[in-house]
């Protein structure tokens, strides 16, 4: 009899370990790069140039309902531009980019975001932690983004403000240099994304 309820014991402990395990598991979603965008805006004293940039790759990692990793990798020579109609101006606006005033791109033809977590802010937003690489130069950022499901599918969208010159982005800077006067430009930049897993 002792034996018996020995077993069923066992068994129940067993039955609850991988009903957690079940509850918990992990799940890699990968990005589904054909539709998922991401936007740049960066501002200046006299406006502000928006575009886009391509992603090359993406890998979400949750477990229940929370980001516990991830990453995601941009292609920088894909930088594009989307309010300048002139195309000899808007084209000259990407050289200057890609070149090594901006982002180097012949150099760091890459950036990559790699997901450390998540946690729950003040305001109720899932907010991801991690560490972006822009010009071979890491570090640490947080921001909030909206997540929910679509059938099968997931949606993540949000907003990261980039403060550039943390990555030796320094040109036109009013951090670095005296009397830019309206050729100053803003040190954060928005990359606004839209993913889809």
């Amino acid at each position: 009899m002792k034996i018996k309820k020995i077993l069923l014991g066992f068994a129940f402990v067993m039955g609850v370990l991988l009903m957690n395990t079940t509850a918990f598991a992990q799940k890699s979603m990968k990005l589904k790069t054909d539709e998922s965008k991401v936007e740049w805006t960066g501002k200046k004293v006299t406006g502000e140039h928006t575009g886009s940039v391509l992603l090359k790759s993406g890998v979400l990692i949750m477990e229940a309902n929370n980001i516990i990793g991830g990453e995601f990798v941009m292609d920088m020579s894909s930088i594009t531009n989307k309010d300048i109609t002139n195309e000899k101006y808007r084209g000259d606006l990407v050289k200057h980019l890609k070149s090594p005033d901006f982002f180097s791109v012949v150099k760091f033809p890459e950036a990559k975001f790699v997901v450390t977590g998540s946690e729950i802010g003040k305001d109720g937003m899932l907010l991801v932690n991690g560490v972006l690489t822009i010009k071979g130069i890491t570090n640490p950022l947080k921001f909030g983004i909206d997540m929910h499901k679509h059938g099968e599918s997931y949606h993540m969208s949000g907003m990261m403000v980039i403060d550039r010159t943390k990555y030796d982005i320094k040109y036109g800077s009013g951090s670095f240099f005296d009397n830019l006067g309206d050729r100053t430009i803003s040190d954060n930049f928005e990359l606004k994304f839209d993913l889809m897993f």
